[in-house]
């Protein structure tokens, strides 16, 4: 079972920046982030290929937030520019053996971090 442990959440206001850290203890083909705000579904918000040759984006992130992998760390980064109140939430980072957008399709998940954006 691959062990997922996110970092780098915190408390910041409208318009800046954060990265969280995802360090995996094994790979996995399809690497995403996904986030629960309060009283919501978790949803989904980016995937990567382990290979890094294939980025998702939920609309609601594209062009402000980036995903990406360091294969020599087994990390996955979310880097997340232009943050919203709307932002506000925990963010979890999952592991699967395929691609999909479905929390469910997920075999492997850290324990979460929580990320707080004020206007």
């Amino acid at each position: 079972q691959v062990q997922l442990v996110e970092s780098g959440g915190g408390s910041v206001q409208a318009g800046d920046s954060l990265r969280l850290s995802c360090a995996a203890s094994g790979r996995m083909l399809a690497m995403s982030w996904f986030r629960q705000a309060p009283g919501k579904e978790r949803e989904f918000v980016a995937l990567v290929a382990w290979n890094g040759a294939t980025t998702y984006y939920a609309e609601s992130v594209e062009g402000r937030f980036t995903i990406s992998q360091d294969n020599t760390k087994n990390t996955v980064y979310l880097q997340m520019n232009n943050l919203k109140p709307e932002d506000t939430a925990v963010y979890y980072c999952a592991g699967g053996t395929h691609y999909s957008l479905k929390q469910n399709e997920y075999t492997a998940w850290g324990q979460g971090t929580q990320v707080t954006v004020s206007a």
